[in-house]
């Protein structure tokens, strides 16, 4: 996978921004760069940022954008090996002994072929592998992974191939396009930072945000879409327990066009605040003075 048909240098920046603008990813130089030079050098891009700021739709657009499926692995406490790499489908495993003969039973070809790829669930990173450069391998916030997975997943990173003993390896010819996302609800290892090529993804500027409404919902008016942005640029100010992203700047958006409104009112603004904001704590006290969020200048 290259980023772009017969792109070099900064003209392959400028094509590969214009590819994902047309896909409704507005991305600015910085990012649009280190996407450019992860998929010249074959390198994981890690990205990092607050919730909401565009890292897993980086990785969805770029998958729109090379017409590939993307394949994702979203980490949570607890994650192991088995349910992101492989697993052996044991009910149909059962099915396939009771319904050999006796003789079979006792043939060891026959225990063997349980045991084959027939019979092998294939989880993100082995169907990853398998994929190689014709897929996008998303693995959302890998922060939330243990020290443990994040060891395994170096190693897997380092080389793209993985051994089943029943099986054998299995390697990428070509390594995919990787993008691991963290939201920094802890700090990641070196190790795995020097693998990867890293990026910070901040909240968007005032500019940047109305850019993106227009982009993603054309039909917003032009004045809603400035007091829209404006609103989420004094929430984020606020000392909230989860300030909006882009998403929920969206998602207001979005709320808003439904019930018609032309003008962010304070009413409008009150009746879909459960649209920006995500936190009972947060509600209370953006509802109270709501009027001042909306304002004006």
């Amino acid at each position: 996978m290259t980023a772009v048909d017969g792109g070099l240098g900064h003209r392959g920046v400028v094509e590969l921004s214009a590819n994902l603008k047309n896909a409704g990813y507005l991305a600015d130089r910085g990012l649009a760069t280190a996407a450019y030079i992860a998929l010249e050098l074959g390198r994981p891009l890690l990205l990092e940022g607050e919730v909401g700021v565009g890292k897993t739709e980086l990785a969805k657009t770029l998958a729109a954008v090379f017409h590939c499926p993307l394949i994702r692995l979203q980490c949570y406490e607890g994650i192991d090996t088995h349910q992101a790499l492989y697993e052996w489908d044991y009910a149909r495993q059962m099915l396939h002994v009771r319904a050999l003969s006796e003789a079979e039973v006792h043939d060891e070809n026959a225990v063997n072929r349980l045991f084959s790829e027939d019979f092998l669930l294939e989880r993100p990173l082995l169907e990853a592998v398998k994929k190689g450069d014709e897929c996008v391998l998303l693995i959302d916030e890998i922060d939330r992974a243990d020290d443990e997975f994040e060891a395994f997943l170096l190693e897997l990173l380092s080389d793209f191939q993985v051994t089943i003993p029943e099986v054998g390896t299995i390697r990428a010819e070509s390594p995919p396009m990787v993008v691991l996302t963290s939201n920094r609800t802890r700090e990641l290892h070196d190790a795995l930072k020097r693998r990867c090529l890293y990026h910070w993804i901040d909240y968007p500027t005032a500019e940047q945000e109305l850019a993106i409404i227009q982009a993603r919902c054309p039909e917003t008016p032009k004045l809603l879409a400035q007091k829209v942005v404006n609103a989420v640029h004094r929430l984020r100010e606020r000392d909230l327990v989860k300030p909006p992203g882009i998403a929920e700047t969206l998602d207001w958006v979005a709320a808003l066009a439904v019930i018609e409104s032309k003008d962010l009112s304070a009413q409008d603004a009150h009746d879909t605040l459960g649209s920006v904001i995500k936190d009972r704590d947060d509600l209370t006290d953006v509802a109270s003075d709501i009027a001042i969020v909306i304002a004006d200048g």
